[in-house]
């Protein structure tokens, strides 16, 4: 692999970790969010086994997915595994009662909690209920610690409509949401008291929905048609958001041309295999979150998600660069799609993850998103369907030796479909 001397200043001028955050818009002034604590970075480790626990929303198999396909294809070098441990209906309590069964046995070294959605019982605040709730968040950070395990704290996000199907439900939106703000500040108090890091998935979720219906109108719900459970858009600001908690830097990659010698040097999980007449071949181990074209209008698509939060500035960036321009501006094609960039832009380095959204890398992501999705849906009926089940309850051992035999073909599928993939970008000057 060929490294340039210009990567390393170039990249760390971009947002690489959490900063001071603007205050919220006028109109959410009644939402008093406590400043969250950043995560150091790196906070991740070469073989980390991470547990996704959560409820229903985790459940869905959206967001985890999202985080697992991520980790996976954006640094294969750490070589992380997830098992994904969602259960509908869940609160904080629940999970404590399962966590040594179910997640403790398989030794994760890093946890990621979101609880307080059904914990907050959809009622506007109340202290009783508060106080239960960091009671169980507080024990299972304190669990999950004791065995060795880091912990992300999740924070609950927000909700578009009272949920119909909850009989006891009180209070209106702003009431809930208000209560759920609350929650999350529950949260940011365990995380500097326990020293665990926080991922903030209220505030970027508030910020999204009130521009969100701004921009698309009121049928754009970031929380989801039903107001609680996020479809594609909702869960990769949740994404965004546990991303961010993890620590995670979003330097994926760089490539730079010099027009006057015709070579080209890569870095950081690329390489450059041959360089001529401005068409640049590499070979990538690394590849940026590629999910394929999607409408940035609808709730139930993930580029919508990607473009509500700065996915792609701050967590997606293979950054290309032109030195040494001659003409005042270029064609870079990426796969069949092109773009016109001026030689300021290029020099200074663009964004080629964020710019082109059907890249030759979306077939070669799409075979580790699949693998992930398959294991995940394994992962629901292991633990909710057979352990806790009738195998189960007959004997738990064995049906966990047994589930283990199927579970291990679908975790190794993931890592076959990990493979070098090859492309080209041209790049060419605009007469």
């Amino acid at each position: 692999m060929i490294r340039a001397a210009w990567l390393l200043p170039f990249v760390s001028v971009l947002p690489l970790t959490a900063r001071e955050l603007p205050p919220l818009p006028a109109e959410l002034s009644a939402y008093v969010l406590e400043p969250a604590p950043d995560t150091a970075s790196p906070f991740l480790k070469k073989g980390d086994r991470i547990a996704i626990c959560g409820d229903s929303i985790t459940e869905q198999k959206l967001y985890s997915v999202l985080l697992e396909s991520y980790l996976t294809a954006s640094y294969p070098e750490l070589e992380i595994t997830c098992r994904q441990y969602g259960w509908s209906g869940e609160q904080a309590g629940g999970f404590l009662g399962r966590m040594k069964n179910d997640v403790l046995r398989f030794k994760p070294t890093v946890a990621t909690t979101c609880y307080g959605m059904n914990d907050f019982r959809y009622v506007p605040y109340e202290d009783g209920i508060a106080a239960e709730y960091r009671k169980n968040q507080t024990a299972i950070v304190t669990v999950f610690q004791e065995s060795g395990c880091r912990v992300v704290i999740g924070s609950p996000g927000i909700i578009d409509s009272v949920p119909h199907w909850v009989k006891s439900a009180a209070g209106t939106q702003q009431d809930l949401n208000l209560s759920l703000s609350r929650f999350r500040n529950i949260n940011v108090e365990i995380a500097k008291a326990k020293n665990a890091a926080f991922a903030d998935l209220y505030r970027p979720m508030l910020l999204a929905d009130f521009n969100a219906e701004k921009q698309f109108g009121p049928d754009f719900k970031v929380a989801g048609k039903d107001g609680v459970h996020p479809a594609w858009a909702g869960q990769v600001i949740m994404a965004y958001g546990f991303l961010k908690g993890l620590g995670v830097d979003g330097n994926l990659g760089a490539v730079s041309y010099d027009e006057t010698s015709g070579k080209a040097t890569a870095a950081n999980g690329h390489e450059v295999l041959t360089s001529i007449g401005g068409k640049i071949t590499l070979r990538s181990t690394r590849l940026p979150f590629c999910p394929g074209p999607g409408a940035t209008d609808k709730d139930d698509s993930i580029r919508a998600g990607m473009a509500l939060v700065p996915f792609d500035d701050e967590l997606n960036r293979f950054l290309f660069r032109v030195t040494s321009p001659k003409a005042e501006s270029y064609t870079v094609t990426w796969g069949d799609q092109s773009r016109t960039y001026t030689a300021k832009d290029l020099a200074a380095g663009v964004n080629l993850a964020k710019d082109f959204d059907n890249n030759p890398l979306v077939p070669v992501f799409k075979k580790i998103w699949d693998a992930v999705s398959k294991k995940q849906e394994y992962e629901t009926r292991q633990i909710k369907s057979i352990i806790h089940g009738p195998e189960g309850a007959a004997d738990a051992e064995a049906a966990f030796a047994l589930t283990e035999k199927a579970r291990t073909p679908l975790e190794k599928a993931i890592s076959e479909a990990k493979q070098p993939a090859e492309h080209a970008i041209m790049v060419t000057a605009v007469k």
